[in-house]
């Protein structure tokens, strides 16, 4: 890709070369990053419960849960590595950046519980396993 301010890389634009690279981050993000992956697996388990019994509705929601607390997870880990990677030093300025970051993931994945628990209550009070 070409970097719009340094002038250099290749020029064009490539889509099928963006989509390799948006899935290289995530495959990355999936395999090095434990708290991505199992939040990941919970939400296609369910999700797949929901498309089956077609509930499209607690499908959508919980896809958009899961997207936006997996959008704040990815933002979380590359802040954080960006940090790590611009002082392997403790600075206080570096630590107020990652709990910032960290925050704002928190806040996400605060919201997809609270989706996640609704929606799989309401799925269990569907088979009459809970009143």
């Amino acid at each position: 890709m070409r970097n719009k301010f340094l002038g250099t890389g290749e020029s064009g634009f490539h889509p099928i070369r963006k989509v390799g690279v948006v899935l290289s981050g995530l495959r990355y993000a999936i395999r090095y990053d434990f708290s991505v992956t199992y939040k990941l697996i919970i939400s296609v388990a369910v999700l797949s419960v929901f498309f089956f019994f077609r509930q499209w509705v607690d499908f959508l929601l919980l896809a958009a849960a899961t997207a936006m607390m997996l959008q704040a997870e990815l933002f979380n880990s590359a802040i954080e590595a960006l940090c790590d990677f611009i002082t392997a030093q403790e600075s206080r300025k570096v630590k107020v950046i990652k709990d910032i970051s960290a925050a704002a993931a928190g806040v996400s994945i605060l919201l997809w519980g609270i989706i996640l628990g609704i929606e799989t209550y309401e799925l269990l009070r569907l088979f009459s396993i809970f009143p």
